[in-house]
């Protein structure tokens, strides 16, 4: 009999795909790794549980996935994540549906509750948490050979009043360098040429296990990597952002210009009651300080509209400052009421329908703010990294896209050209998100 067939599902953030990366790696010994869950003898659905549309987005793929037991090959369905770390024994008892559960420090239980199931049909349960864990080991990389996240640290110290994240993955605790290195050298090897780093707080990277941050210089170590020609940061908070990580960016040619830095709001009331640590003269200041010292730098925020208390004055301050400020890209959530979370207590909620409305007007100023701020991208030159070919059109990111979260550059090409390259474009036209233009053979300026 040969090995059984084990596929996997992945839901939710970028540091849940390092998980799935993580559980395929360790699968690869002893089943066959397949795409296509009609051909999967065992699947696992890798859940999402950070607030409740992800919750529900999970709960529904476990049920799509429990069909393909009846109407194809599967035998064991298994779940894993944020949700079943937070809801591990209703979700067995709710949803007959799954055979085994995982919590997110449990993946080196996996050979035994397959082994257990298919010897007696047992169903296993292992939502056993340790902060002395962090998820490692071989990756399969599901993203593009040339492209890969590289994680950094796990878990968050910060304590935000609508998050549940420290609940689920405990506290901020660093990866070693010498650790996180090997993988880039790894993965460079492997033809990986940009490594996207993240954390739930890239920024606050080193304070654990060496006293102090370190981030920019686990930058610097990873730039002399040969292979490696872009490396992304996400997720830095703005009070964590350093001097020694902005000159970093702005001088090493290897560090994209990018800059993902979360603020969620921007009244000082909102801010406070969100347990926030910065404040809006903080976030302006750290701002301006980033634009002046790194040239040509793109800025991507999140914000959370609807919380709590939010007053028409609070939201017409935060979309003063959106219009203002100009952020290069821009998401923008709806406050959603996490049980086990202190926001969930507060008084004031807001009505759904306010949240969709108040969601729905951030993102109309910031079309207008991308259009204008594209606009001033035609005529210059941009290294673009080749990621397909729609029929008509090449397409590819420039330093300022990071991977589905951002917009594309599509341009046209009369010569042979493959995805993963790096080459330069002009651009001719700017749309909302993305921009057009075609290869030139100029340097970049």
């Amino acid at each position: 009999m040969g090995k059984l067939k084990f596929g996997v599902v992945s839901l939710g953030c970028d540091k849940n795909r390092v998980d799935s990366e993580i559980i395929l790696g360790n699968a690869k010994e002893n089943y066959e790794i397949v795409n296509d869950p009609r051909e999967a003898d065992i699947i696992l659905v890798n859940t999402c549980g950070f607030i409740e549309s992800s919750k529900q987005e999970s709960i529904n793929t476990i049920l799509e996935m429990s069909t393909y037991k009846k109407d194809y090959k599967c035998k064991m369905l298994i779940a894993t994540g944020c949700l079943t770390q937070r809801y591990g024994k209703e979700l067995m008892e709710l949803m007959p549906e799954i055979d085994g559960i995982l919590g997110v420090n449990n993946y080196n239980k996996l050979d035994e509750i397959i082994t257990e199931f298919f010897k007696n049909g047992g169903k296993e349960i292992y939502c056993s948490y340790s902060d002395a864990n962090i998820n490692e080991g071989k990756r399969i990389i599901t993203t593009s050979t040339y492209t890969a996240y590289l994680r950094i640290a796990e878990g968050c110290n910060n304590f935000c009043s609508y998050c549940i994240i420290p609940k689920i993955r405990g506290k901020y605790r660093s990866r070693k360098m010498e650790d996180i290195i090997e993988e880039a050298e790894n993965l460079a090897q492997n033809g990986t040429k940009e490594l996207i780093l993240i954390a739930q707080d890239t920024t606050r990277y080193g304070t654990d296990l060496y006293g102090r941050k370190l981030i920019h210089e686990l930058m610097h170590k990873i730039s002399s990597i040969d292979g490696i020609e872009w490396i992304r940061i996400m997720y830095c908070y703005p009070e964590e952002i350093t001097e020694e990580l902005i000159d970093e960016i702005a001088s090493n040619s290897k560090v994209c210009k990018y800059i993902d830095m979360p603020i969620q709001h921007i009244s000082n009331n909102i801010l406070k009651k969100m347990y926030r640590k910065t404040r809006k003269e903080e976030i302006i200041e750290k701002i301006n300080q980033i634009k002046k010292k790194v040239n040509g730098v793109a800025l991507r925020t999140s914000l959370i509209v609807g919380f709590p208390g939010e007053t028409e004055e609070n939201f017409g301050e935060l979309c003063e400052f959106v219009n203002e400020i100009g952020f290069d890209k821009l998401g923008v959530f709806k406050y959603s009421r996490e049980e086990g979370t202190k926001a969930a207590e507060m008084p004031m909620q807001i009505d759904e329908e306010i949240k969709e409305k108040r969601q729905e007007d951030i993102m109309i100023i910031q079309q207008e703010v991308s259009k204008k701020v594209n606009s001033q991208k035609i005529g210059r030159i941009y290294k673009v990294l080749v990621e397909g070919f729609n029929g008509e059109y090449w397409y590819g990111r420039n330093y300022e896209m990071a991977p589905d979260i951002d917009g594309q550059v599509f341009f046209k090409c009369d010569k042979s050209i493959k995805n993963g390259e790096f080459i330069n474009v002009r651009i001719t036209e700017s749309l909302e998100y993305d921009l057009i233009g075609v290869v030139c053979y100029e340097s970049c300026k």
